[in-house]
């Protein structure tokens, strides 16, 4: 069973990929069951997560469904082998939601990132004091060692971009970047830190400009995951009062691949982006208005 008794992001998927597999193969749970000399119940119970089969049950499944690719039946044997891992994140588990530890999980396993905010700065480019700043400003009241384990834990997120294991994109509204939501002098650095960011090879920063219009109220912020070599879009996540949702739908996967285009697409190129970022950095500093010359 996944720790806590709940299931974990890799559960789900690995379960996930075996249901639609059998589906595919055109057998029920009972057929399956046989296949590994189990019960219909602990089928079930893998296909939704919250069980989790040895390595050899999955080559046994996927024997029985007829998958050969070799690169399909390793991913999913490294699902089975680290569905119940300890992950960094949960030597502070005691100060994270457990939606919150499915989003890390998420990150850790992805290959592609894909990130709209239209608020303030991500998480995966946040300053130490910027996230110091939203976490304790935020709306739940939070105790300070709460809040300093949590900034911790938004800066080992983002160890997986500085070490170049994901390739991550990111579309920030001009707001996020030409208003404040901190303090100034922290923004500034803030921003300082977005435009060197941007320059690594598996970072790429982009600005909804304000003559976008409406667009940027086309949804709120969300993040997209894709786990394999191509960036297909495998599950999503956004994030609310109450926590983190997290979609794996193929119509709701679809549906925020295809927002994320259109956002991308009306977004400034990289290059005028931190052009434009620049502009704004060096009015702060100035406290002068900025323009886009």
């Amino acid at each position: 069973m996944p720790a806590g008794g709940r299931p974990t992001v890799r559960s789900r998927r690995l379960g996930t990929a075996l249901r639609q597999y059998r589906h595919a193969a055109k057998l029920d749970q009972p057929q399956a069951a046989e296949v590994i000399a189990s019960s219909q119940a602990r089928i079930s119970r893998v296909e939704s997560g919250h069980a989790t089969p040895r390595v050899i049950e999955v080559r046994l499944l996927l024997d029985a469904y007829g998958i050969t690719d070799p690169e399909v039946r390793a991913k999913l044997e490294e699902l089975a082998k680290n569905s119940k891992n300890r992950g960094w994140w949960l030597e502070h588990a005691e100060h994270l939601r457990p939606d919150y530890v499915d989003h890390i999980a998420l990150e850790d396993d992805a290959t592609y990132i894909r990130e709209w905010q239209p608020v303030m700065v991500p998480g995966l480019l946040q300053t130490p004091a910027y996230a110091e700043a939203v976490i304790a400003g935020g709306p739940h009241c939070i105790d300070p060692e709460r809040v300093d384990q949590l900034v911790k834990v938004r800066v080992g997120r983002q160890t997986k971009i500085e070490e170049g294991g994901a390739s991550y994109t990111v579309i920030l509204w001009e707001a996020v970047v030409a208003h404040p939501l901190v303090n100034v002098e922290i923004h500034q650095e803030q921003l300082s830190a977005i435009l060197e960011i941007g320059q690594r090879k598996n970072v790429t920063v982009q600005v909804l400009p304000f003559s976008a219009g409406v667009l940027a109220g086309y949804s709120s912020g969300f993040y997209s995951f894709s786990f394999d070599e191509e960036p297909t879009v495998q599950a999503v996540a956004m994030d609310n009062l109450r926590g983190t949702s997290v979609l794996e739908g193929a119509k709701d996967l679809a549906a925020y691949a295809n927002a994320y285009d259109l956002l991308r697409s009306s977004a400034l190129a990289p290059d005028a982006s931190a052009k434009l970022i620049r502009s704004i950095l060096r009015s702060l500093k100035e406290d002068t208005p900025w323009s886009r010359s």
